[in-house]
């Protein structure tokens, strides 16, 4: 069991159970259907709880050995909510366009973000003022501005994370190929319209609408949060000791 509560309550108000319309339905999310209502799917939110309290768990014990979690949500709705995410968790996220091979080809992609960190390392200390004119400056920082907009969630990314939490699995459809490539298990929010089969742990909720994004996205972070706060409990004594933390 996660120690974080999923409250049915607050899916239901954030339109969690609002599916697509049933002539799109993918027929592998039947098992986490409710009923029909207006020619759409409603999802069924007790499924929710249950495959969401599943995730949060693994989630949560995913953080706690201190592996990574990668968020990713490239699309309008997702994006702020993504990287808010990431960034309160400390964890690498995609919010703006999937580069092919960020997983299965991390020589070439970790190749670059080395440039980048490289180069933000010469400009913060001078080198680069110090040795280039104002214009040659100029260009070397739109560079660092153009790659952080490709790499700045994933330049402390490591080989291979612990988990891959996906908003939307159509939308980030190669991020969800690549993991599954590498057996990195998958956390994902699944709509009627997809199938849930190609993730390791689907929580079935509307992947549209930002409520149910913002919340579970919440569930999420909170559930990572646990998990690293589990992790400095856990932490050897002579590890502790070895950074001055034991009296």
């Amino acid at each position: 069991m996660a120690t974080t509560e999923v409250d049915i309550k607050k899916l239901l108000e954030a339109g969690a159970h609002f599916g697509h319309k049933t002539s799109r339905w993918h027929p592998k999310m039947a098992p986490y259907i409710h009923s029909k209502r207006g020619g759409n799917h409603i999802i069924d939110l007790t499924k929710t709880v249950e495959n969401l309290d599943i995730a949060l768990a693994f989630l949560e014990k995913t953080a706690s050995e201190g592996k990574q979690v990668f968020v990713v949500g490239t699309k309008r709705q997702a994006k702020d909510i993504v990287k808010e995410l990431a960034v309160a968790t400390g964890m690498p996220y995609v919010t703006e366009r999937w580069l092919g091979g960020t997983l299965t080809n991390w020589q070439t992609v970790g190749g670059r973000v080395k440039y980048l960190k490289d180069l933000e390392t010469k400009m913060a200390s001078g080198q680069l003022a110090s040795k280039y004119n104002k214009l040659e400056v100029q260009r070397f920082q739109e560079e660092i501005d153009q790659m952080n907009e490709l790499y700045g969630g994933i330049k402390e990314l490591q080989a291979r994370p612990g988990a891959v939490f996906v908003v939307d699995i159509l939308n980030e459809a190669n991020a969800v190929r690549e993991a599954r490539k590498l057996s990195i298990p998958v956390v994902a929010i699944v709509d009627t319209n997809t199938d849930p089969s190609l993730v390791d742990y689907p929580i079935p909720a509307n992947d549209d609408a930002i409520k149910t994004i913002q919340l579970i996205s919440d569930y999420v972070r909170s559930a990572v949060e646990q998990g690293k706060a589990k992790q400095k409990k856990t932490e050897p004594k002579e590890d502790k000791a070895e950074k001055g933390e034991e009296k």
